[in-house]
């Protein structure tokens, strides 16, 4: 059955590639950057795609060859390779597998092979043959083609705007790389379908930027690779000259083995890493000893093993990437059913102007306290006078108008701006609803508040009797001492874990969203000395982060937060 189905694909996609539009034929429209000489050596050092292996026996994948960057180092690796094994070069005529869209770099990728192989000592027949059965024009991710079960797939794959790919084509990328969900560049599709067409321990290895290891359309790309596949290497590479020409992409090389999951090696290089550094750190990342390296071109560090599942994979230095994989091994989540901890986000209402007001003419138990950013900037939180005009009951229910004469008048006088909402469109007889229900046993309960957007994390005490609104998110417990909590979340570790998953926006303001804050790691509370949970509800009072966090330094037992 399994192969019927894989027959029927590669028909399926034989005839959509045949009917799509064409991709524009100029070569910026392809996201066509190439990388240096140096950069896919390391790469393909990192893949273990090396001379002393008998390449000839083995096949790799070059999926967007371009000009030909990667092509002309493997061609002088298969060529060293053959000799080594004493293999004609014959023998190596389908060890590589290589596809572009533009008939153009094709036909140059094979020159350069060509003259690769010849420079190499091959003669000039054996030389053409090779190149020519090692390329074939075609879209990599449609092409029914495609070898499955393959040893390598290495490159760089293209940077291409969704906007510059025809209607059509995107959608067939989408309905044959269902990893690319959402504003997915295209080169989700790239890692997707190589990493299915790896044999067991086969090794992908490519140099791309990184924004889908945290970025919401990356998830069931990283939900693929933590279900079947060992991220070995990550070696980010923002502030390195990697490419032939000037690009802001945030690059980082990714080796990813099809294999359970083992350790990791983090690597982060800076702006004087080059050419003279890359022999050093392959040999670093092979020794396996290695646990922690650093010099002021890259830092190196081994995890024990990666991070799982869907959600946005965390990034810093490789040591504090090491701390938070240690943390995240030795203390529970925030949010935690165990001590009754949970984090959730304040009203939204969709239309603020209407639903949140100082005064207006309801009935007054219809006036409900709404916490505000504003009311939270101090450190304590001091109400400035908001509330929610709320139009819900305590069982969960909308509230009947007829019963309620100034409400229903209140909200008439407003019924176009309410009516244009979409939650209104979709619920035209509940066109008086905010487009979040209100928890009616949240007011009471003491919560911490902590603003959406910040330079740091900013945890401030409502002891009961507002409502937050939706750019203020709450953290509730039934276990925890709040202001003994407060005082964690204000140390720098608690920051630490956020802006190890977050994005920051420009400015470097960082977003404290629920995603975000649920990742934090916290001691259970019944381990926390009466000394140390004095001193941290202290801090959180006198709102010294200095304080806080070395108390929680003691209490994670770290010494000191790498940077």
């Amino acid at each position: 059955m399994k192969a019927v189905a894989a027959e029927m694909r590669q028909l399926i996609l034989g005839e959509t590639l045949s009917s799509l539009t064409a991709i524009p034929a100029e070569s910026v429209e392809h996201g066509e950057v190439f990388t240096r000489r140096w950069v896919v050596d390391l790469i393909l050092d990192l893949a273990g795609y090396t001379a002393d292996r008998d390449l000839a026996a083995l096949v790799a994948v070059e999926p967007a060859c371009g000009g030909g960057a990667f092509l002309a180092a493997m061609a002088t690796r298969v060529s060293a390779s053959c000799r080594k094994h004493d293999r004609p070069l014959l023998d190596a005529k389908q060890a590589i597998r290589a596809y572009d869209l533009l008939a153009s770099n094709v036909t140059a990728s094979r020159r350069l092979v060509r003259e690769v192989l010849v420079d190499e000592g091959w003669s000039l027949p054996e030389a053409r043959e090779v190149a020519t059965a090692w390329l074939r024009q075609g879209d990599y991710l449609l092409d029914p083609h495609v070898q499955e079960d393959v040893d390598f797939v290495v490159g760089n794959p293209p940077y291409v705007r969704l906007e510059d790919v025809p209607a059509d084509r995107m959608l067939a990328y989408r309905a044959a790389c269902p990893t690319m969900t959402g504003r997915a560049d295209l080169y989700v599709g790239f890692y997707e379908r190589a990493l299915r067409s790896l044999g067991p321990g086969g090794v992908l290895a490519f140099i791309c930027a990184d924004r889908w290891m945290r970025n919401q359309y990356g998830r069931q790309l990283r939900e693929l690779i933590s279900a079947g596949y060992s991220v070995d290497v990550t070696v980010t590479m923002h502030d390195v000259d990697a490419f032939e020409e000037q690009v802001s992409a945030y690059p980082a090389v990714t080796v990813v083995r099809r294999a359970g999951q083992g350790d990791a090696v983090v690597v982060d290089t800076r702006r004087g890493f080059g050419p003279q550094d890359a022999p050093e750190l392959v040999e670093s990342i092979s020794a396996t000893e290695l646990t922690h390296r650093t010099n002021d071109r890259y830092e190196v560090a081994r995890l024990p093993h990666w991070f799982s599942g869907g959600d946005s994979w965390p990034a810093g230095s490789p040591s504090r990437l090491a701390l938070i994989d240690a943390l995240n091994d030795r203390f529970p989540p925030l949010e935690d059913a165990n001590t009754g901890t949970r984090v959730g986000i304040g009203v939204a209402t969709g239309a603020d102007s209407v639903f949140i007001t100082t005064d207006a003419d309801v009935e007054p138990r219809r006036l409900l306290p709404l916490s505000m950013v504003k009311d939270t900037t101090s450190g304590t939180h001091s109400w400035s006078g908001q509330y929610l005009v709320n139009p819900w009951d305590a069982d969960g229910q909308l509230v009947d108008l007829a019963a309620l004469p100034r409400l229903r008048a209140y909200y008439q006088r407003h019924t176009a701006a309410l009516k244009r909402r979409h939650v209104a469109s979709k619920r035209p007889a509940q066109w008086y609803r905010t487009i979040d229900k209100v928890d009616h046993s949240l007011i009471e309960r003491p919560k911490l508040l902590l603003p959406d957007m910040k330079t740091t994390i900013h945890p401030v005490l409502d002891e009961g009797g507002f409502y937050p609104h939706h750019n203020l998110y709450y953290i509730v417990s039934d276990t925890w001492d709040l202001r003994v909590l407060g005082g964690l979340l204000l140390s720098d570790v608690a920051q630490a874990f956020v802006e190890a998953y977050a994005v920051r926006m420009r400015g470097g303001t960082l977003r404290f969203q629920a995603q975000y804050l649920r990742r934090i790691r916290v001691p259970g509370p019944e381990t926390i000395s009466a000394a140390d949970r004095a001193a941290l509800a202290a801090a959180f009072d006198e709102r010294d982060t200095r304080a806080a966090t070395e108390v929680a330094l003691g209490v994670y037992g770290i010494e000191a937060l790498e940077m």
